[in-house]
């Protein structure tokens, strides 16, 4: 078994790879196999799976980047994510990829998804939307339809049949994926010291560019790893934090939260790997079904996330209380819309519930963290010495 400092090194590396070298030598070692991107946050990496794909998460280019031709492309009132997308297809980093998806989260994602068509990045570009009518008849159907468009556009490419069997052997997979990312957050809610936020997030990051079974093979160890004293507890208050589910926060601001005395028990920032919450039923002779099921059923809840009837601010306090939270912080991307229009409503379900928030705003390759650093060590004093 690896170390696990070897273990997060090999992580770091892979999670900010921006020219995709690991899934690129994966794709050249058999004829039939194919590169699909995705965009944030969650779609059904299933089918990609069972069609001989490898679903790579593209989450942005941060500040490991310099974005030039990417501002000519976006006003300046909209967040950072796709002009350091756009910035990554103008150049060779997604060369070799075959296909990109671009999940139903906001105008900006749209937008993008008719950027890449216009400039003929890959064979298919694919805008995926979600069901809003969660009727398994209306919106389980439509979801299926959208499926079976996505295995339509890689049969087209590499003439790999989708079978049923195929579907069930991924859906296993990934169950098994999902279940090792939450022991891990299990064990992190009762030692938080065992394994930083950041070493959690350089973990589950790299699982969106590598082949899913290699990635749980990883989790069993760190799993193995943490289960043994590791660290030293500090007095920290534990937090949950919120709003960071699309464009991703800087790792010198998750640093940052940690260093001001907040273990991150909760976070949203890697939510496509932990979109559905629970096991999918790998069993029946209809996964397609079994996989719109699971989304209409057994989502988890996000500000991209249609919620009627299921109210995320709800959702949040009872995760903050699952987590024994002592706090939420509320982190959403500049010019984020869906996460900046819900937050309103969640901090009214906080102070309903008697849970102390904060919140603030960055962009990914923000560089200055002096302030967020001093909110979030006065929210954490203020928490020890008056909660």
């Amino acid at each position: 078994m690896k170390s696990l400092d070897t273990i997060l090194k090999e992580c770091e590396d892979l999670a900010f790879d921006l020219k995709f070298t690991r899934a690129k030598k994966w794709k050249a070692e058999h004829i039939n196999r194919i590169l699909v991107g995705y965009l944030p946050i969650y779609i059904p990496r299933e089918v990609i799976h069972a069609a001989g794909g490898l679903p790579v998460g593209i989450l942005g280019a941060g500040d490991r980047k310099q974005i030039i031709k990417g501002d000519a492309y976006y006003q300046s009132y909209i967040c950072h994510l796709p002009r350091g997308i756009i910035e990554m297809a103008l150049d060779t980093n997604l060369n070799d990829f075959d296909g990109f998806m671009f999940p139903a989260i906001c105008d900006c994602v749209r937008n993008l998804s008719g950027m890449f068509k216009l400039s003929n990045k890959g064979k298919f570009q694919r805008y995926f939307d979600y069901p809003q009518n969660f009727d398994p008849l209306v919106g389980g159907t439509f979801y299926i339809q959208e499926m079976e468009k996505v295995i339509d556009d890689m049969y087209n490419i590499n003439n790999v049949k989708v079978t049923e069997e195929n579907i069930n052997k991924a859906i296993l997979v990934y169950n098994r994926n999902r279940k090792l990312i939450e022991e891990i957050y299990d064990i992190r809610q009762q030692y938080p010291w065992r394994l930083s936020a950041v070493e959690t997030y350089y973990i589950l990051r790299a699982g969106i560019t590598i082949p899913v079974e290699e990635h749980n093979k990883l989790l069993e160890q760190v799993v193995e790893h943490i289960d043994k004293e590791r660290g030293e507890p500090m007095d920290n208050i534990r937090v949950v934090i919120s709003g960071s589910f699309c464009e991703q926060p800087p790792i010198g601001l998750i640093k940052s939260i940690e260093l001001a005395g907040c273990y991150i028990v909760d976070d949203d920032f890697m939510l496509g790997s932990r979109w559905i919450q629970g096991e999918i039923d790998a069993t029946t002779d209809n996964p397609l079904k079994a996989l719109a099921n699971a989304y209409i059923n057994q989502s988890t809840f996000s500000s991209a996330y249609y919620d009627v009837g299921n109210p995320k601010g709800k959702r949040l306090v009872e995760l903050a209380k699952m987590r024994n939270a002592d706090g939420i912080i509320f982190s959403a991307a500049s010019f984020c819309d869906p996460a900046l229009l819900d937050r309103p409503q969640m901090q009214k379900e906080c102070d309903e519930a008697g849970i102390p928030h904060i919140n603030f705003q960055f962009h990914e390759n923000t560089g200055q963290f002096k302030v967020i650093k001093e909110q979030a060590g006065t929210f954490s004093d203020s928490i020890k010495l008056w909660a």
